[in-house]
């Protein structure tokens, strides 16, 4: 939440010698609601959070390819990403070439990402350094960016049935997507269809404002962990 080599020196001994309501040092990070609230009224700066989620055709990016990307952006309340075009979808020497090199723009605005299953050795990053690795894109590097896959938090804080991010939210009665996962509009982006295309975005957006809403509410029972994407 609160990234450290961005503050001024005077910044970081005010938040050392003043306590919140509970008490605690700001510095301490206890209760990060207080410090969320403080720095929010004092004009300090935050961790700049992004939330990401992406589609793509499979899970092996030897064999598939990103078909988008959404990164909700916390700071300027909206989503940065797109969809392929069907032009981009029918050429197999672009893809998600051009999407993934945007990607690796849009990204270095943030301190932190939040995903879901999408850490190393899951989805979503994995799958997107290596069709960055393939594109020739500039994919950020170790320490770059900081990642916080929420995943973690819900399967360790909760005690769920599943924890699948639509599971979690109807547990969290957080509102169901108007967009759910369909086969067939699947299919139809993957053949370049404009209407399959344009629901998986849908879907895609979705995905990162639920995901939003459950990291506030559930961020406060784990520390963001120190863990490059």
């Amino acid at each position: 939440m609160l990234n450290l080599n961005r503050l001024k020196k005077e910044e970081i001994i005010y938040l050392y010698n003043h306590r919140c309501k509970h008490h605690h040092r700001f510095i301490e990070i206890v209760h990060p609601n207080c410090l969320r609230e403080f720095l929010k009224n004092n004009n300090m700066i935050q961790e700049r959070i992004g939330f990401l989620d992406i589609e793509s055709t499979g899970f092996n990016a030897d064999f598939d390819y990103i078909i988008s990307y959404a990164i909700y952006d916390e700071q300027e309340d909206k989503i940065l990403g797109r969809v392929l075009t069907k032009k981009e979808v029918l050429n197999w020497k672009v893809l998600d070439s051009k999407l993934i090199k945007e990607f690796c723009k849009d990204v270095r605005r943030f301190d932190r990402l939040v995903v879901y299953w999408g850490k190393d050795r899951r989805h979503d990053l994995p799958f997107l350094r290596s069709r960055a690795i393939k594109a020739k894109a500039d994919f950020p590097l170790y320490k770059e960016v900081l990642v916080t896959d929420l995943y973690d938090i819900c399967k360790g804080k909760l005690r769920l049935h599943g924890y699948r991010l639509e599971h979690v939210c109807k547990f969290l009665n957080i509102p169901a997507k108007q967009h759910p996962l369909d086969g067939d509009m699947w299919l139809r982006g993957k053949l370049g269809d404009k209407k399959g295309l344009d629901y998986i975005w849908e879907h895609n957006k979705e995905d990162v404002v639920s995901m939003r809403e459950v990291y506030w509410i559930m961020e406060k029972y784990a520390r963001n962990p120190k863990v490059s994407i």
